[in-house]
């Protein structure tokens, strides 16, 4: 009896320890809890997850930016936001090696924009709107890439909360191809993407783009993208829910094409 207990005892444990894992710091933020499952060895190694109020980031310490930032879009936060101001603060992120993270000086005459994954537009206060100003949440952008394709989809995606609710949302940068280069330390994507997935409509989509100035961008299941940066992105939705297609809005006065590109 003594030895089943124990047994119970340490399966409950072993049970709990896998719940955390596929939960990670800041489930909050994901879909059904789960962090996303990088697939490609490559990107694996030197991460750290940085959790925010109302974000969630995978660090990479060899790119020097993050893999993915998600977030779960609520019409109330959107709400708040759009009566905040931009204050401006980008930042090192401290609790990251400086061996590992990125430097304001690494922006600095790159050319490239500091191009939020998880938006500023999204905040609903000072704190989690100075959150997202830490280079942990960063890439090198294309500055007209950043500000008028990318910024158009930022605003798609918070009209579309507006319109049906709560969305999960995971953007972040892909590194495609042999000829990356680098600002300072840090790797300069060659695209960006955003996966958008409803659970009222029990399905999801993705805009891939580019980094470059150019007003094509690429629409695909949420099973496409993973296929195509090596992450499992919404481990908890099946083969099924992820090549269901959610109908995404075109950015205004943007031409689109399909995947392949």
């Amino acid at each position: 009896m003594i030895q089943k207990t124990l047994a119970g005892i340490v399966l409950g444990w072993t049970l709990l320890a896998a719940g955390s894992a596929f939960a990670g710091g800041c489930p909050a933020h994901y879909m059904d809890g789960r962090l996303p499952e990088i697939r490609n060895p490559k990107l694996a190694k030197a991460t750290t997850e940085l959790c925010y109020g109302v974000f969630g980031v995978m660090h990479s310490g060899v790119t020097r930016t993050p893999l993915w930032s998600a977030e779960r879009l609520l019409p109330a936060n959107l709400k708040l936001a759009k009566k905040l101001s931009r204050d401006d603060s980008f930042h090192a992120e401290e609790r990251l090696s400086p061996s590992q993270r990125a430097e304001l000086s690494d922006y600095a005459r790159s050319g490239y924009d500091r191009g939020h994954m998880a938006p500023n537009g999204n905040m609903p206060d000072r704190q989690t709107q100075h959150e997202s100003f830490t280079l942990a949440n960063m890439v090198p952008q294309d500055a007209d890439n950043n500000r008028h394709l990318w910024a158009g989809l930022e605003g798609r995606v918070r009209d579309m909360v507006r319109k049906e609710g709560t969305l999960y949302v995971i953007t972040g940068p892909a590194f495609i191809g042999g000829r990356l280069q680098k600002v300072g330390n840090v790797l300069v994507p060659s695209h960006l993407y955003k996966a958008v997935y409803s659970p009222s409509q029990k399905a999801g989509a993705a805009w891939i783009v580019e980094n470059r100035s150019a007003d094509e961008l690429d629409v695909m299941t949420i099973a496409e993208l993973e296929e195509k940066i090596g992450i499992n992105l919404m481990p908890s939705l099946s083969a099924r829910q992820k090549s269901a297609m959610l109908d995404l809005p075109q950015p205004k006065q943007k031409k689109s094409r399909r995947w392949p590109f």
